[in-house]
């Protein structure tokens, strides 16, 4: 499976609203004519992105999987796409940014999820270091349900000097991180903010842990240790959310 297919209802419909430019072709599954394959259909042509109609088993010999709910787009190759510039951003923060970071997340499902997580806290953008991390796959794609059509991820060389460059222009670096003296809800979330958190199994790297300006650990009352990242974003992501309308 190529990282350049989307596959899934949420993921061709938040590409056909968000870019129709970026895709070179999307795929329909024959003899399936219900709103919502009509609707993706019609934002298609509307788009001036060809359609065609194939039968299933094609559709998932192309996404590499049976789940691929009846369609699957192309992107448009890397070097003819806009990809979005970190200094860019960083130049143009907004009042009060409201970041992720993940520090070598390499599930790409994970990474999905955590894209569709920060999305809907109305996170203005994810950061993660190009090496060692998942990249934004198809998979990833269906994971985040739209979430990475709508939401700015940057892939950075070095995530501590990106880290740096926050904390100039006055972001906090909250890391997760279990051993932390202090809790997720002892924190103050309400100030221009960058949650980071690690990859699977080890947590933050080293460098990235002394990058960070306060670290949090998520309470736990059970027997395991830790939560997923995807699930740990979650909850660090809405209890900020909780502060920031309070």
């Amino acid at each position: 499976m190529a990282d350049d297919l989307i596959y899934g209802l949420h993921p061709v419909l938040a590409a056909l609203r968000a870019n129709p430019g970026q895709l070179e072709g999307v795929w329909l599954a024959s003899g399936r004519d219900d709103r919502r394959l009509q609707e993706i259909e019609t934002l298609a042509r509307a788009g001036n992105v060809p359609c065609f109609r194939v039968a299933r088993d094609e559709l998932a010999d192309m996404a590499g999987s049976p789940r691929h709910q009846g369609v699957v787009a192309r992107r448009r190759a890397a070097s003819s796409r806009h990809e979005p510039d970190f200094n860019d951003f960083v130049a143009k923060l907004p009042a009060k940014p409201f970041l992720l970071v993940l520090d070598n997340v390499q599930d790409p499902h994970n990474l999905g999820a955590c894209l569709r997580s920060a999305e809907a806290a109305g996170c203005h953008a994810v950061i993660m270091p190009k090496d060692n991390s998942a990249p934004l796959s198809a998979v990833a794609r269906k994971s985040a349900s739209g979430a990475a059509e709508n939401l700015p991820l940057y892939r950075v060389p070095n995530l501590s000097r990106a880290l740096a460059t926050l904390k100039e222009q006055g972001v906090w670096i909250f890391g997760a991180a279990h051993e932390a003296d202090k809790t997720l809800y002892q924190a103050d979330l309400t100030v221009p903010l960058a949650l980071v958190l690690g990859g699977e199994g080890k947590g933050l790297r080293r460098l990235t842990r002394e990058s960070c300006d306060v670290l949090i650990a998520i309470p736990m009352a059970g027997a395991v240790s830790s939560l997923n990242v995807s699930v740990a974003a979650g909850v660090c992501l809405f209890e900020a959310v909780r502060q920031r309308r309070r």
